[in-house]
Order: structure tokens, then sequence, then C-alpha cells
């Protein structure tokens, strides 16, 4: 069975698995695209022959040079129609050439319809509208740079369900917006400064920074814009917003300020993730953790020398007094400048009587205490004794607050020593630090040993550099009581995550959840509304200092207010304010993002009429650092979730299973897959960005290896489809750019099928004004229309489920296998009739007619949400008798609805037995190497209900297995001498008429073959049923499933074997 026919016979026979039949689809549309590129070489190939060949045979150049005619005309039309199609005018309507083209060109096709939906206001959402809403915010993408095929995928994914939504008589709101990213963002600027200026930010400082990133937002910020655009997205531009606009700066300092006085947002000195080459906090989206198995030598950014990671070092602090040591081991020996406490396990008793006595540090001579810890230390792991730094180790800050220890912070912002305790290794960068304190420790005696480690070290994604833990005066977000009040909206289901096996993530994250960092270093982003309050003779620390204290904030909308509320707080005081120069994660902005695009704080109609959203539609890799705190948020400030449903789509890797990485040059640009682009040109748009040079050139190499030949020209539609068709709850997508080529090829199976439409029916044919009266139809419209009424309600099943993979399958089978493959087949000899033959069937041909209409109009709306341009265009060449178009786009047309009165179980259950005729028939041709010819069939059925849907079939039969006539044995009659066999079931056998078309001799060898093999199976399952153990243990539904295959075994044989007899009689 072809892969065509395994679709057809799965989605004839019921549900079928999503995934699978996708991939089947997505397979079967490859093969397609692979047979026309071989076709194509082997025209290619034959002209080139004929070029080469002697003066004799003139009749093939001419051939030829017909050919290359005939390709030129094609060619000279197509640019004609491309050209055609790029002057209309920016946002009117395309003018469409009075004749079809003759195949399907995206660039033609996709050129001006979204400047027309766009200008048309299609995509624009009222909040007076008395439809029901369907509120969607697009996932923010960082202003920094373009999309990725990530990006892509969410955006199919999602203007497929508002296309859908709004078809379905849906008020959609989509709202776009960017997010200004604030690491990533001032990164690239600052690298880009110090490229063509040689400054620092601090150079230029902060006010002129700031102009520069604003700048440089407004000159590439639109590139994601165009992305969108292209990729057909339907997005209420009118409500297009940016995280830093001032609607959306309001919205985040209302939020600061309001958690802040519920007692929400407090300031306290805790440990951060530090990154020392961006001098900033980073958030744990932002760490990747790299695996290290034992010693390893690793770059680090700023370290013109390889650092040695995996190492677990001893060392000794004496004890105080002189009266032996104590030995501690670490990965990270720099930081035992910090130390300030050494725990042991209470039940240990090598140091039970060590409890509560001093050790010296040998360094800076700190006595540090000996602390009993049950928690924290493991007796079994290395010598039971643990160094604690409380101010650079999660674990240890735990342990510092039990027991109320010291915390000393050894570094400085930029990863050096900072004099705390530090001695002779001040100002030492931290890793230098590492080598020269074991190089100390040994020269002193106090080194007792280095041994492999395996570990897990903490990288920062933006900038490389290893994370450090660091004790710093932020911001934090006290999360325990609205991560439970999160967890009750999942359990309700007031939130409903899809898939559900992702609520354990949910659940994991939360009711674990550790209060939020933030505070960040940063110039570029929302600054904190928070001032410092100082006077002349202060004594206490600078903000932002280890010695700061956190008392002396307030926490204010404007200095002015903030004066007021300092002088209530410290009368009496001459002072001064200093507001804080970091500014808030990027993360708390975005989480706000479901309730400030639609005005708040304000009372605004879209709030009302668009919060809480339908859906939060993203890839689950962001579940908790998004979506979780958006619903945090969202009931802490509103009082209610900001959506109902979060769909978690996949994730896209590379067709070798991958993560996307620009590194690794695998990471694609959706608008290069639609348009194409060589080789050379994705070299070239390395250049430029935020990688530096050796990176750029690992990417290179990385493109070679993924796309030596470029990538080819697939068009929107195309690589919508394929990702939608990708899209399976939960699971990561391996994306192949061959899948998405072939779905490009399929688009133009879409073309022909509507081209054959125009041809047929006419410029002039006028559809039926009212509904169809299926019961007088014919057997094969009553069917096809009842498959399309199946594909209708699974269609529309399957959104409703987020099975994305299970639409696109329902709706890519009707398309192919049900309409183009079968019915459009079997109108062709019905829509051929003219003259008194016309005359005599007018009723099948107008019912056949109406039939073709009905089902490529109803198709193309049933997949309009999935594919939106072609869909479009071959909507408005569909011939309407000059009557108006019901609505002025395909994307306002009314989504197609199932009707159980278009149901026909009769039709499709004969059709599929007949499906099954012909696919054994078509295998059978295949057996004999059959391309061209068309031998006669008969079949002998000895079923009477199926011989009267053969007989009655016959044309139908004869026209999908390409052959000369289908006509059904008499009772007891023999077939014709000279004929292959196949059975298709125990009441059905075929039988091909071969005489004069095959060897003779050859066949008598194969069916002799084909004899002993059936022969063979039959005997073995003989043997089995014969078997007392059989008889008695066999379950009665094996037996009668074996009984069914042996007899079909022993007709099958019967008749090899007298195919046989007639083949050697040929002979």
């Amino acid at each position: 069975m072809t892969e065509a026919e395994a679709v057809q016979a799965a989605t004839s026979a019921g549900p079928v698995d999503p995934e699978k039949a996708a991939k089947k689809a997505a397979k079967a549309a490859e093969k397609q695209a692979k047979k026309q590129k071989a076709l194509d070489r082997a025209a290619a190939e034959a002209a080139k022959a004929a070029e080469g060949a002697p003066a004799g045979s003139s009749r093939r150049a001419k051939a030829k040079e017909e050919a290359e005619a005939k390709k030129a005309v094609e060619a000279a039309e197509l640019a004609a129609w491309l050209e055609q199609a790029r002057t209309t005018p920016k946002g009117s309507k395309k003018e469409l050439p009075g004749k079809m083209p003759k195949g399907y060109d995206p660039k033609a096709v996709e050129t001006a319809w979204y400047d027309w939906w766009e200008a048309s206001r299609y995509f624009a959402a009222s909040s007076d509208s008395c439809k029901p809403p369907f509120a969607m915010v697009i996932p923010p993408p960082n202003v920094t740079g373009s999309l990725h095929i990530g990006h892509a995928l969410t955006l199919a994914i999602q203007d497929t369900l508002c296309r859908w939504r709004r078809m379905s008589g849906y008020e959609v709101c989509w709202v776009p917006g960017t997010d200004h990213a604030g690491i990533a963002t001032q990164t690239v600027v600052e690298r880009q400064l110090a490229r063509e200026t040689g400054q620092t930010r601090h150079d230029l400082g902060r006010a002129a920074f700031l102009d520069r990133v604003h700048d440089w937002v407004a000159r590439h910020g639109d590139r994601i814009l165009y992305q969108c655009r292209r990729l057909g997205a339907s997005l209420d531009w009118d409500r297009r917003v940016f995280t830093m606009d001032a609607k959306l700066s309001a919205a985040v300092q209302e939020a600061f300020l309001r958690l802040h006085a519920q007692g929400l947002i407090y300031r306290d000195h805790r440990l951060v993730n530090w990154d020392c080459r961006l001098k900033t906090a980073v958030s744990d989206i932002e760490v990747d953790y790299v695996d290290v198995p034992g010693p390893t030598m690793l770059a680090v950014p700023g370290y013109t020398e390889r650092v040695e990671f995996g190492v677990l070092t001893s060392f000794a602090y004496p004890l105080e007094g002189g009266e032996g040591e104590v030995v501690v081991a670490t990965t990270r020996p720099e930081t035992m400048f910090g130390d300030t406490a050494i725990a042991v396990h209470p039940e240990d008793p090598r140091y039970q009587a060590l409890v509560g006595r001093h050790v010296v540090h040998p360094v800076n001579g700190r006595r540090l205490p000996i602390v009993a810890d049950a928690e924290l230390v493991d007796m079994a792991f290395g010598t039971g004794a643990v160094k604690i730094t409380p101010a650079h180790d999660p674990n240890d800050f735990a342990t510092g607050k039990r027991h109320g220890l010291e915390f000393v912070n050894v570094l400085d912002d930029d990863g050096r020593m900072n004099g705390n305790g530090t001695g002779e290794f001040a100002g030492m960068p931290r890793f230098a630090a590492r080598v020269a304190i074991v190089d100390w420790l040994k020269a002193r005696g106090l080194f007792r040993g280095a041994a492999p480690n395996p570990m897990r070290l903490g990288v920062c994604s933006r900038s490389s550099d290893v994370i450090e833990p660091v004790l710093k005066p932020q911001w934090w977000v006290a999360c325990a009581g609205m991560a439970a009040a999160a967890c009750e909206a999942v359990r309700t289901k007031a939130v409903r995550i899809v898939p559900a096996e992702f609520e354990a993530t949910w659940f994991r994250w939360l009711e674990n959840v550790r209060d939020w960092c933030i505070s960040r270093q940063l110039w570029w982003g929302h600054r904190i509304p928070a001032y410092y309050v100082a006077w002349e003779g202060d004594e206490a620390g600078a903000p932002g200092a280890p010695s700061e204290d956190t008392s002396r904030w307030v926490v204010a909308a404007s200095e002015a207010e903030a004066l007021e509320l300092a002088a209530a707080r410290f009368p009496g005081r001459a002072l001064r304010l200093t507001q804080d120069e970091d500014v808030l994660d990027t993360w708390f902005s975005s989480g706000l993002f479901p309730m400030s695009v639609f005005g708040w704080p304000g009372d605004s109609p879209d709030l009302r009429r668009f919060y809480p959203g339908a859906l939060l539609e993203t890839g689950h890799d962001i579940l908790f650092f998004w979506v979780a705190r958006m619903v945090m948020l969202g009931q802490q400030l509103m009082g209610e979730v900001p959506f109902k449903d979060v769909y978690l789509h996949s994730i896209v890797r590379d067709a070798q299973g991958r993560k996307m990485s620009k590194t690794l040059g695998n990471v694609i640009d959706p608008v290069n897959v639609i348009e194409g682009i060589s080789l050379q040109d994705l070299h070239a748009s390395l250049e430029g960005g935020n990688l530096e040079a050796a990176e750029v050139a690992r990417a290179r190499e990385g493109q070679v290896q993924n796309f030596p030949d470029g990538i080819e020209e697939c068009g929107t539609d195309a690589l919508r489809f394929a990702l939608v068709a990708y899209s399976s709850q939960g699971r990561d997508v391996n994306l192949d750019i061959k899948r998405v080529v072939a779905y490009r090829h399929w688009c133009n199976k879409l073309w022909n099928a509507i081209r054959f439409a125009m041809l047929n029916l006419g410029e002039d044919y006028a559809p039926p004004a009212g509904p169809i009266s299926h019961a007088s139809l014919p057997f094969a419209c009553r069917w096809v229309l009842s498959r399309l009424d199946a594909a209708t309600a699974e269609v529309d099943r399957a959104l409703s489920a987020y099975e994305f993979a299970a639409a696109t399958t329902a709706v890519y089978a009707f398309w192919q296998y049900d309409l183009c493959d079968v019915f459009i087949e079997l109108s062709k000899p019905v829509l051929a009739k003219g003259g008194a033959e016309a005359a005599e069937g007018s009723a099948e041909l107008a019912a056949t007619r109406t039939t073709l209409w009905t089902c490529l109009e109803t198709g193309l709306r049933l997949l309009h949400p999935f594919m939106p341009y072609v869909t479009e265009e071959l909507w408005h060449r569909l011939p309407r008798g000059g009557a108006p178009l019901p609505t002025p786009s395909v994307m306002l047309a009314e989504y197609p609805r199932a009707s159980p009165d278009a149901r026909d179980a009769r039709a499709e259950a004969d059709m599929a037995y007949l499906l099954a005729v012909v696919n054994r028939c078509r295998s059978l041709r295949a057996d004999y190497g059959l391309t061209r010819e068309r031998p006669a069939l008969h079949v002998a059925c000895a079923d009477g209900s199926r011989r009267a849907l053969l007989a009655a079939s016959a044309v139908e039969l004869a026209t999908l297995t390409d052959s000369a006539s289908a006509a059904l044995l008499s009772a007891g009659e023999a077939p014709p001498p000279g004929c292959g066999v196949a059975v298709v079931d125990d009441a059905t056998t075929l039988y091909l008429s071969l005489a004069g078309i095959l060897d003779a001799g050859k066949e008598v060898e194969k069916l002799a073959k084909k004899e002993a093999e059936a022969a063979a199976r039959i005997e073995a399952l003989e043997k089995k049923m014969a078997l007392l153990s059989y008889k008695e243990r066999t379950p009665a539904e094996v037996k009668e499933a074996d009984g069914e295959r042996l007899a079909k075994a022993q007709a099958e044989l019967e008749s090899l074997r007298a195919a046989k007899a007639d083949m050697q009689a040929l002979a």
C-alpha cells in the first residue's frame, strides 16, 4: 500500500493517531515532490541527450525545441503575473489575471493580499462588538533582532486559531507587541558603541546612552513587524505596543507601587545570579547549566587562559590554640576568603567535641565557629566538615541564616577580590585568585589534596560568563501567597493548561517557589521608582553596597513625592535623595502584559471587554518565567486570572534534534524559508550581529552542514502548514526544511484542482443558491460531501482541543485523498460528456458540477486559517456566475460547520470497499510494472450486495484503476486466459487481462513463486491450528481470525494456480 493509500484507508476507517497521520501526510507530500523532481531531472537529461544526438534524431531535437519554447512562454506568463501583482497600489485589492496561470508561484500569490487585509482593517477588533470575544496577546519577542523559526511556530499556531475564531463569529483581538529585552538590547548597543567609538556607556553617561538605545530600537525594531506580516499574522496593528511605551511604563510603575504598598515588594540582602561580565544580576532562565564530568579546562570570557573546573580541593583550617586542624573541601577555593564558619553533623563522633570551638582563617585571622548542622552536612561525603560561605553559596546562605553567621562578600561587581579579608589577593580576578590561593596553601603546608569532582556549572546564556552567587541588596517580590493562588487557579480549572501533563511542572515550581529578584544593574529598562535617603554626617552605607541600610528606601511615583515621604519618616534633617540606578527585570513588565496592553491601571473599554483573554499560547520552556508570573500578577492586581487556557507548543529543533543556536548555524529566519536564500547570503546574515568573530566562524561551518545548497523558496503557506502539522502537544519539533518544500508542491496540487474546475465549469458557472439535496445525488457526490462534512467536524473538534496535527491531517486528507485523488478523477469522464450524451446525463452532470464547486469553495474556507494566501487567491478565482462575493475576503466568510444531514455512512462504507479494490488493483499493476498500459479489469465477487455495488460502479473502477474497462464476472464465469490475479477479500478477486502485454513465460515464474509462498502460509496455519494446545487454549476470537486468514489464503492459492495455468497456456 502506498503512503497516500495508507492515509486514505486510515482516514476512511475512523480515528487515527494525529501525529502518525500527520507524518504520513507529510511523507506522502515529500514523496510527491521527489517524484516530480525526478521527472524534471529525467526530462532534462532526455533533452540533453537529444541535443547531442546525430542529425537523424531530428524529431527529438524538435521536441526539445518545443519544450524549451513552452517553458519560455510559461516563464514569461509568470513574470507578467508577478509584475501585475507587484504593481498593485499598497493597500488596494489585487487584480487577478483573467486567465488562470498554469502553476502555483508563492511570490505572485502572496503579493499584495496582506496590505489589502490590513488597509481594510479586517484584523481590527472593536470593544463595542456584540460578538463573543476571543482575546490573545502575542508573546512579545525581543526587540534585539529578528524572529526565528520558533517564533514562526508561535505565530502560525496563533494566527490559525485567530482566523478560525474570526470566521466562526468571534470578535478577535490579537495584540502585537515587542519586549525591550533589557540585558540583550543593552549588550548589543554596548558592543556596537565599543566597535564604532571605543567608548563605554559610562563614557557617554546614562541619558546619552539611552538616547542611543532608543535610536537603535527605532532603526531595527521594525524587522520583527515585517516578519510578522510576511507570515500572514492577522494582528490588530492599531493596538501594537512596546514594553517601554509610556502606557506600559506607567503600568509597570503602578504595579511596583501597589505591590510595595501591599508588602509584596521589599528590599533585602540576598543571593543573586551575578554575571561579572555584564555586571548585573540575571534571572534563572538566563542561566544554562553545563555538566562537567571531572577536571576540565574551559574558556571563560575575560581570561586569556582556560580555567579548570571539576576539581575538589581540600585544605586545613588550624584550630584556635594550635591543637589540631579541620580539613574542608571546595570546588571554589577563591571563596574561602568569605568563609565564616565550619559545619559538622551533630552525630559525627569525629567532631562532636569540636562543636562550639573555633578555627582561625589563615589569610585574614577571622575566627570561624564550628557549628552542628544536620540539614546541610552529609557525614559520608568528603571529610564530613563543610566550609560555610554564606555570601556566595545558596545552601550556605540558608545555613548562615539558621546560625546567625556573618555574611562576607569578597567579590567586586567585575569579579575581582574586593579586599574584605582577601589580604594580598585583593584586586585579583576570581579565577586567578583560585590558582594563587591553592599555591599559597601549598607553601604553608595547609593543602591536603585535589580530587576529580563531577559538577554542574552555571553559565550565563547572554555572555557565556560563569555565574557567581553573590550577596547583594536588591528588590524582591514575595511570591509564596501569589504562587498558592496560582496553583489553586489551575486546580479549579480557572486556568486550563494544555497539555495537562505540564500541570505537574506548574505545581512543582510554584509549590517550591522562591522570592523573585527584580533588580537589574542596567540602564535600559524601567527604572525602579525608589529613592535612597541620606543626610549630612550620615554614616550609612551607599545604596547597592554591602553596607547599605535597607530601611533608608522610600518608594514613590516621583522625586517630589519621595521627598515628602522621606521628610515624614526622617524629620528635621536636610535630606538628599538618590533614585535607584537599577531597572526592573524584563519579566516584571512582561508579567503585566495581558492587562497593561488594554490600559491597566485605567478602567478602559478594552480592559473590560478583552480581559481576561481566552488563550495564552507559548512555549513550555517559559511556563514558570512568564506564564506563572502573569497569573500571579493578574490575580493580585486585577483579582482575576489573565487568560482561561494556556496552550504550550513544542520547541522547534533542527532536523538532527539539536536546539536552535546562532553558533551552530541552524537558526532559521522564517523569511529565508518563505523567499529562499543562498548559502552565501546565509553567511552574510551573520555579519553585524552580536556574535564574536570565533562564533561567526563556527556558525558558518554549521550553515554549510545544515544548508549546503541554501534554502529553497517555500512560500508562507507551506511554512505555516508544515509548522502547524508538526505541532504535537508537549513534544519537540525536529524541523526538516525538506518537509516544508514538500508542502509548497502540495500548494500546486490545490492550484491545479481549482484550475481544473475553471476549465470544466467555466467562468460563467453559477453555483446553487440554496442547500444541496444530498439524497438525490449520484453515489460519488454523496460520498465526497460526506467526507467533506467529516473533515469539517474533525478540524473543528481538533482546533477546539488544540490538536493541531489532527486538524492539518484532516484537511490535508480531504483535499489530497478524497477530493483530488478520488472525486476529481471520478468527475473527469462525467464532465467530459458533450452533445446528446450530455443531454442524457444532464442530472448527473449538474450534480457533479455542483458538488465539485461546493467541495472546492467549502474546502478553501476550511483550509484558510492554515494557508491564508493561496486560499484567498483561489477563493477569488472560483466562478460565481457574475454574482457578488458573499464577503469581500475569505477570511470574513463563515467557517464551515458540520451537518449531520450531510453524512452518508452507507456511501462511505461502499466507497471504502471500492477503494480497497482500487488499491489492490494498483498494487497488482505495480507488481507487473504497468505504467502506461491500460488492460481490462475483471472482477469476481461472491457477495450479493457487493456485486451490485461493483456492477453499478464499473465506470468509477475503470477510471480509478486506469483500466480500459471494468467488468463483473457472472457467477461461475471463468476469467479470460492470461490474467494477473489479486485477492481483495474472501469474496472478491481481481483479474487483470495481460494477454499481449506481458512475457507469459516470466509471469509463470512469478506466479509459481507466489503459489509456493501461499502454500507455505497455508501449511503453517494448518499445522498451528491442528495442535491440541491451540484447540484447548486459544481464545475463540483468535481462532475465528485465523480461520478467516486460512480461507483467504486458500482462495488466493486457488486463484494463483488458475492464473498460472492461464499463463502457461499463453506461453
